[in-house]
């Protein structure tokens, strides 16, 4: 494996020697001299790991220039690996680059194969790291392209919805699905799993209902029905998933619903009336059997249906209180007035700006409005 190491130290023969040892090891060193020309190179050019002194001519005991220098460079960018260099033994100072992000620490005078080895592992590791992110970031953008641009346009309603992962991907699904002139299949499912175990488990979900989606054309029980017991032949049995799927109508504006252990839908009234639409069966794939109720309701002009997931509900459960659902009627409510990719934004910020940044759980949300 081949490392491009930068190495920062003010001393030109600590430069020239780390220089050679790493030439002899089949590696190449770009060197620095001072904290300035170390962030300067670091700009210009792509390394594999940095190898830094913690102490340089200005100050040559505290260590200060040197934890200016990390910090710099992790908020530069903070996913190539650096290594620090004390030659004063400061095992509190090691400790402390460690808590700013350093990967690991040499003592000077240092071992020659211990330093090479300590910045092959690390870089290693890196080049692991980065591919991994590499890949997820790969699965990202497919598993984007899997949600619903629009299904078709209708006369009596608009409708969309925002899905944001808690990591790179996640196990949120929400679609829509053209069941017909006038028909709209409206879905959205949570899956028992988060990152790369959700992902998969989603694409499964709506493989299944996409192969079966003669069956909602027809009806949305008998779709259902076969989609929970191809989820629950497919995957490991302590995964399930909840799910709000129904059916609109544009011509007498009916949405007949059937709500699978998911967060009861919101309907909320042009007329400030709030309607909730709870569970009427268990979660997909549980059982091989499974039974429901499918309920109907109209929607009227100015009616604004929301549907979520508990990721939105539970968001700011990490700073120890919950976004919950009065605050999202309240959101609602605000941005009612506009259009929906309005109303949806407007949810989904003030989500986000709840949880302070922290987001421990995927967040998708569906709106539909009566026009």
């Amino acid at each position: 494996m081949y490392v491009r190491v930068l190495v920062s130290d003010d001393q030109p023969d600590v430069l020239e020697a780390i220089r050679l040892l790493l030439k002899g090891a089949g590696h190449s060193a770009e060197t620095a001299e001072s904290p300035k020309a170390a962030l300067a190179a670091a700009a210009q050019s792509s390394f594999d790991l940095i190898l830094m002194d913690m102490n340089y001519s200005r100050d040559t005991t505290s260590g200060d220039e040197g934890l200016a220098l990390l910090d710099d460079l992790l908020k530069r960018d903070g996913a190539t690996p650096v290594v620090v260099m004390t030659a004063w033994s400061s095992v509190d100072l090691a400790v402390e680059a460690m808590r700013r992000g350093a990967v690991d620490f040499i003592q000077k005078p240092w071992d020659n194969a211990r330093l090479l080895a300590t910045i092959e592992k690390q870089a290693d590791r890196s080049k692991e790291k980065k591919k991994a992110r590499s890949e997820l970031e790969i699965a990202r953008h497919v598993q984007q392209r899997l949600l619903p641009q629009h299904a078709q346009t209708l006369r009596t309603i608009s409708y969309g919805g925002r899905c944001l992962p808690a990591r790179e991907i996640g196990g949120d699904y929400y679609d829509f699905l053209d069941l017909g002139t006038g028909r709209l299949g409206v879905l959205l499912a949570d899956v028992s799993g988060k990152g790369v175990a959700g992902a998969l488990l989603t694409a499964n979900l709506q493989a299944s209902f996409r192969s079966q989606l003669e069956l909602g054309v027809k009806h949305g029980k008998a779709l259902l029905t076969s989609v929970n017991k191809l989820f629950h032949e497919s995957t490991p049995a302590e995964y399930f998933a909840t799910m709000f799927y129904a059916e609109y109508r544009d011509q007498g504006r009916e949405l007949r619903y059937i709500n699978c252990g998911h967060p009861a839908a919101l309907l909320l009234r042009a007329n400030g009336t709030l309607e909730r639409l709870e569970a009427s069966a268990l979660p997909i794939g549980i059982f091989s059997w499974w039974k429901c109720e499918e309920k109907s309701v109209p929607i009227g002009p100015g009616d604004v249906l929301l549907v979520v997931s508990d990721g939105v509900l539970e968001a700011g459960v990490e700073q120890g209180e919950e976004f919950g659902e009065n605050r999202l009627i309240a959101a609602a409510a605000a941005g009612g007035s506009g259009d929906v990719d309005a109303l949806l934004d407007g949810i989904l910020g003030k989500v986000l700006n709840f949880s302070v940044g922290v987001q421990g759980d995927d967040v998708t949300i569906v709106a539909l409005k009566g026009c």
